[in-house]
């Protein structure tokens, strides 16, 4: 398992994009410095900014969304003793509250 933290996925995707830090923010209207800070993992991405990384880095939403919560729920409860069992249980009610 990759150690890779949500900004430093989308700062290596951006990178291998030849892409430069304004032309990215100008695209998720937001200022440089802020996201800068979410490459470095010194403030959360929010989720309304998925959709238009993904557009603007060309990648596949469903993997922009599945790094952005992994990295999430290890950063908010990585050190928790019983994770796999609230993650299971997690599960089990986004499913029922989709029937």
């Amino acid at each position: 398992m990759s150690n890779e933290t949500f900004g430093d996925y989308i700062r290596k995707a951006r990178e291998e994009k030849n892409l430069p830090l304004r032309k990215v923010a100008a695209h998720l209207d937001i200022d440089t410095s802020t996201l800068s800070k979410v490459e470095r993992g010194d403030r959360p991405a929010s989720p309304d900014y998925l959709q238009p990384i993904a557009d603007i880095l060309k990648l596949d939403l469903k993997e922009v969304q599945t790094k952005f919560i992994a990295d999430k729920i290890s950063k908010d409860f990585g050190g928790m003793e019983h994770l796999t069992d609230g993650l299971k249980a997690a599960e089990k009610q986004i499913k029922k509250t989709k029937k």
